[in-house]
């Protein structure tokens, strides 16, 4: 985790904005939060340069591509040490269907956000995961049903700074 960036009420309208509408230009932004464009511009690459903004990303609706499935699984591994966590989330992240991982607390150690584009090929997933001894010891599943909301955008407060 990086070190916390102090932000007053425009940075955290530009946050905001961008969270809803990541697209506009500079011009658009800046009117939106009460700015020029010039500092505008200079605060929004700061927030960038600082990895509070960590980029601009498409947001592709998986189902008019085709079938997929998502699926959240739990994994416990065998030893708790700083090496065997790290063995654990390189080779989580070389694998280009699991796209999220949490280290977390309580009955298991992470859950992964895996998406396949069958069943067969998430239990081929799983098995390659098992195949590379990287202490796996416990794992459970949820293959996700249907998704009734996603919500991209998260409320910040606009009273910091």
């Amino acid at each position: 985790m990086g070190s916390l960036v102090s932000l007053d009420r425009f940075d955290l309208k530009i946050l905001d904005h961008l969270q809803r509408n990541g697209h506009c230009s500079n011009v658009e932004l800046a009117a939106a939060v009460g700015l020029t464009p010039s500092p505008c511009l200079a605060r929004m690459k700061r927030l960038q340069e600082s990895g509070v903004i960590r980029g601009f990303d498409a947001v592709i609706d998986l189902a008019r591509l085709g079938h997929f499935i998502t699926a959240f699984t739990e994994i416990t591994i065998s030893e708790h040490r700083r090496d065997s966590f790290r063995l654990f989330e390189a080779a989580a992240e070389r694998c280009p269907e699991i796209i999220e991982c949490y280290n977390v607390t309580g009955g298991c150690d992470y859950i992964l956000k895996i998406v396949a584009p069958s069943i067969a090929d998430f239990s081929a997933i799983l098995d390659n995961l098992l195949e590379l001894d990287i202490g796996i010891i416990k794992f459970s599943n949820r293959i996700v049903l249907r998704q009734p909301f996603e919500a991209r955008k998260m409320q910040l407060a606009l009273t910091g700074g």
